[in-house]
C-alpha cells in the first residue's frame, strides 16, 4: 500500500486528487496540508508541513510562490514528490535539480496530467519539423495564477528543439505583446477567461498550409489518470528531477 499526501489538498485540483486516491484500493491517503486547516476525503488537512514525512510520495498542487520552498523539504523528508503546480521556467528547473541532487527519490515535475495533452504536445513535436514556423495559444479560467501556463513552455521548448523556426518577416509589434510571449523562439499567446478550463492549440504553418493540434479539458477528472499513473509510477524511476509523464506513456 502506498501512502500518499497531498499538498494544497483544500484547492480545486487538491481535494479531487485526495478524493480520487482515496478511492483506490492500492493507494492510502495518509497525509494532507494546506494552508487551512479543513477536511480533504475524510482525512484531516493540516497547516503544518511535517505530517509529509510520513508518506511514500507527495503529489503538490500548491501556488507557484510556494512549490520551491515545498519541494525543499519534500527533499529533506526522503519522499517522492509528483508535482502538478505550474510556473516551471528552465531558471526554475535548474533550481530544483541542483536541489534534488543527490538524492535517491524522484522528483516528477508534470506540466500537464491529461493524456491527451501530452498526446498534443507530442503530436506537436513530431510535426515540427516538417512546418516552417508554429505558435502555440493557451486558453484558461481566469483564476490561473501563472501564464504562460506550465503545459504551454512546455510545448515551446519541444517545438524549438525539433525545428527552426523560419519565418519570412516578423513584423513590428505597434503594441508591445501583441506577437505574444517569446518562448526559445516560439510566440506564445495566454487567454484568461471565466468560463474555461485548460485548452491549447498549437498552429503549425508553411506556405499553403496550416495544420492545428488543439486539446480541450473540459473536467479536471481528465487529469486523475495521469495523477494516477505518477503516483503508482515515481518510486519506479531514476533519482532526481524528471519532466512529464512521456516516459510512463
Amino acid at each position: 500500500m502506498v501512502k500518499v499526501g497531498v499538498a494544497g489538498a483544500l484547492g480545486r485540483m487538491g481535494r479531487l486528487v485526495a478524493e480520487t486516491v482515496a478511492a483506490q484500493d492500492d493507494l492510502e491517503l495518509a497525509a494532507c496540508v494546506d494552508r487551512t486547516s479543513g477536511e480533504a476525503a475524510g482525512v484531516p488537512v493540516s497547516v503544518e508541513r511535517d505530517v509529509l514525512a510520513a508518506v511514500d510520495v507527495v503529489v503538490d498542487f500548491t501556488h507557484p510562490d510556494a512549490v520551491l520552498d515545498n519541494l525543499g523539504a519534500y527533499r529533506s523528508f526522503d519522499v517522492d514528490a509528483v508535482v502538478g503546480t505550474s510556473g516551471f521556467t528552465e531558471d526554475r528547473l535548474a533550481k530544483v535539480r541542483d536541489l534534488w541532487e543527490g538524492s535517491s527519490r524522484t522528483c516528477l515535475i508534470v506540466p500537464n496530467f491529461s493524456i491527451g495533452a501530452v498526446l498534443m504536445m507530442r503530436f506537436a513535436e513530431m510535426a515540427a519539423p516538417h512546418f516552417a514556423a508554429s505558435e502555440v495559444i493557451e486558453l484558461h479560467h481566469d483564476r490561473k495564477a501563472d501564464a504562460p501556463s506550465g503545459t504551454a513552455l512546455a510545448t515551446a521548448r519541444r517545438l524549438d528543439s525539433a525545428g527552426t523556426q523560419r519565418r519570412q518577416v516578423d513584423g513590428v509589434e505597434t503594441v508591445s505583446g501583441a506577437r505574444g510571449a517569446d518562448i526559445d523562439g516560439v510566440p506564445v499567446h495566454s487567454v484568461r477567461l471565466p468560463g474555461l478550463l485548460a485548452h491549447q492549440e498549437v498552429i503549425l504553418g508553411n506556405p499553403g498550409e496550416v495544420l492545428t493540434i488543439r486539446h480541450d479539458s473540459t473536467d479536471r477528472v481528465s487529469f486523475m489518470p495521469g495523477v494516477l499513473l505518477a503516483v503508482r509510477s515515481v518510486a519506479e524511476m531514476a533519482p532526481g528531477v524528471v519532466v512529464g509523464l512521456d516516459g510512463l506513456l
